[in-house]
């Protein structure tokens, strides 16, 4: 499952294809988005953002097109007028003179005035996003120990896109691994150094990974800048202390740590 720093590199490649360079088509699969054709056509994408696994496609005309890829959708960068052959059903496409970006099997898609940008209820749900480079460390220390979140187990919490969007399942695994804590730790247990350090892990680990990696690889572990530590090496020698990685389940999902040095 794609992560916030995957998404973020999807949404680079969209923004390469066509970001800035005049519409020359665009077509929707649902009614509710057909009078929105012809109005975006001559329009540019100024940009494309990113909450969590939502994609915000903003248009030079004020509108944005709100995508969530849940398990199935997925885009496509192809040539201006390519019709490539798939199984998926077509949902979003957005031509320019050379280039066009097709969105597959997505379902929750909606067109958004910068006033219902502000109402949407998964973005209202969601929290900032990791890879926001305006968050701090500080801040998001204070989201930890407020009082939605400052007695939720790790474990749970960091899988959570209402605490902070981007984080997933190898993005927990990682960060805890790096603070030495357990899963079942809570913020309001930690001491103020401990708290610190989570903070700023949650989102460093995050944007190294966006940074130099792009596309997760769960059987190499390159020499690059940022590499698994724990994730999918149960079995192996934790570097840190030599124990031995243990894979578990928490929150219904596959988690990796060393009992030896994550007390």
């Amino acid at each position: 499952m794609p992560e916030g720093p995957e998404i973020r590199r999807a949404a680079d490649t969209l923004e390469a294809a066509i970001k800035g360079k005049p519409l020359t088509q665009a077509w929707f699969a649902f009614d509710s988005l057909k009078a929105f054709e012809p109005t975006l056509v001559g329009q540019t994408v100024t940009h494309i953002e990113t909450r969590g696994k939502a994609l915000l496609t903003h248009f030079s005309g004020g509108l944005t097109l709100y995508s969530h890829n849940q398990l199935y959708g997925v885009w496509r960068v192809v040539d201006a007028d390519e019709q490539p052959e798939s199984k998926r059903v077509l949902r979003v496409k957005l031509q320019t003179a050379d280039k066009a970006i097709l969105l597959y099997s997505a379902s929750d898609i909606a067109m958004l005035t910068p006033e219902q940008l502000n109402t949407h209820p998964f973005l209202q749900r969601v929290g900032p996003d990791v890879l926001d480079e305006r968050l701090t460390s500080k801040e998001v220390r204070a989201r930890l120990l407020s009082r939605p979140f400052r007695n939720r187990q790790f474990s749970g919490l960091f899988l959570d896109q209402a605490f902070l969007a981007g984080l997933g399942n190898y993005l927990r695994v990682e960060i805890l691994w790096e603070c030495g804590l357990a899963a079942t730790h809570k913020a309001s247990e930690l001491t103020d150094k401990q708290l610190n350090a989570l903070s700023e892990a949650l989102l460093a680990i995050p944007r190294l990974s966006y940074a130099t990696r792009g596309n997760v690889d769960d059987n190499k572990h390159h020499g690059a800048l940022f590499r698994f530590k724990v994730f999918h090496r149960d079995g192996e020698p934790c570097e840190r202390c030599g124990g031995v990685i243990e894979r578990t389940m928490m929150s219904s999902r596959p988690f990796y740590w060393c009992p030896h040095c994550q007390q």
